[in-house]
């Protein structure tokens, strides 16, 4: 599977554990999208308080019923995202998950998985418009699973 969108153009593949110990410094700082997956086939256990942080005061943590409801059968793709700065976005994504006060309330339900922390990233920088990549990569998710990666809350 992974095959597959290593030959789509991304790169990285790096677990959070080891994206935290690198800072990040492996990710190209330019535009582009990014991905978060999921190795495992198995329907993950979902965590009541994950360790995402509380921006602007807000509890990012949802019921296990909506996870559930929200979880895509046989999906390895759990968040698509775009960002003007890849380096800076998954920094970002990753701080929050740290618990952190960050501003990166989309992407959010993967922080209440038990295997958060084995979660991979990729990333693929894009020369165009990341926003336009991102809504086609989320429309063809759409079109053959019938609902958006888990963690996209919107598109």
């Amino acid at each position: 599977m992974f095959d597959m969108i290593e030959s789509a153009g991304f790169a990285g593949f790096m677990p959070v554990v080891e994206l935290r110990d690198s800072e990040t410094e492996s990710v190209p700082d330019v535009p582009g999208v990014y991905m978060v997956l999921r190795d495992s086939g198995e329907r993950p256990d979902f965590l009541a308080r994950g360790s995402g942080g509380y921006f602007k005061g807000k509890d990012p943590n949802v019921p296990l019923s909506e996870l559930s409801a929200n979880w895509v059968e046989g999906a390895k793709v759990l968040y698509i995202g775009k960002a003007k700065s890849l380096r800076k976005r998954i920094s970002q994504y990753l701080r929050f998950g740290d618990g952190k006060p960050v501003g990166h309330w989309g992407g959010r339900y993967i922080w209440q998985l038990a295997d958060a922390q084995e979660l991979i990233f990729c990333w693929m920088p894009v020369d165009g418009d990341p926003d336009a990549v991102e809504t086609e990569m989320i429309s063809r998710f759409r079109e053959h699973y019938g609902s958006r990666p888990f963690a996209n809350l919107t598109k």
